[in-house]
């Protein structure tokens, strides 16, 4: 028999049980899984997974209130006497950077 070691992990209840209902259609026992995550992190030299944090959201107009509307306005105004304009092309192309809009 090889060599193993036990590996022990708190993690919540409900996580649990549905990872291993989808693992248990797969045919793919919980150790197995455990096995497969390890074994990739080993050929990834690192996660097998990007970690970042969430893309941010543009807020909605409606999410704001009214002084919050405001001051973005002003923003905008103020851009607009300071020269900054951009075409409708150059703010598609930011909120698809940005945003993955």
């Amino acid at each position: 028999m090889a060599n193993t070691s036990a590996v022990y992990a708190r993690i919540d209840s409900g996580l649990k049980d549905s990872a291993e209902s989808i693992l248990a259609q797969l045919g793919i026992s919980p150790s197995s899984a455990i096995q497969m995550l390890y074994s990739q992190i080993v050929l990834q030299n690192g996660m097998p997974f990007e970690l970042r944090l969430p893309a941010s959201k543009p807020t909605a107009i409606g999410g704001l209130s009214k002084t919050e509307l405001d001051v973005e306005l002003m923003k905008g105004i103020e851009s607009l006497k300071n020269g900054q304009a951009y075409t409708a092309d150059e703010v598609d192309a930011e909120m698809t950077r940005e945003f993955g809009l």
